[in-house]
């Protein structure tokens, strides 16, 4: 199987953080290749963990996945942007 997913890598304090939106699923590293280095294993281990307890797929249909032959895919945004609002 394969997963095609995004990432997101974030600057917070000395540390970098990557974060796989979809699955809910971060981690971190002292550099932006050693968080996603680091986040690539956390999400191996997440999906391992949901293929041991058999809601592989319910998860990654929930999380907005579609199946295509052997790959899942997530839904890419039309637009991605900033918004501000004053409260």
């Amino acid at each position: 199987m394969k997963l095609d997913f995004r990432i997101e890598i974030f600057k917070e304090g000395n540390l970098y953080v990557a974060v796989a939106p979809e699955l809910n699923v971060s981690s971190f590293g002292k550099s932006q290749k050693e968080a996603r280095r680091s986040l690539r294993e956390a999400v191996a281990l997440f999906l391992e963990e949901c293929k041991r307890m058999g809601s592989l797929d319910d998860v990654l249909i929930e999380a907005g996945f579609k199946p295509k032959n052997k790959e899942w895919r997530s839904n890419d945004p039309l637009v991605t942007e900033r918004m501000a609002l004053g409260i």
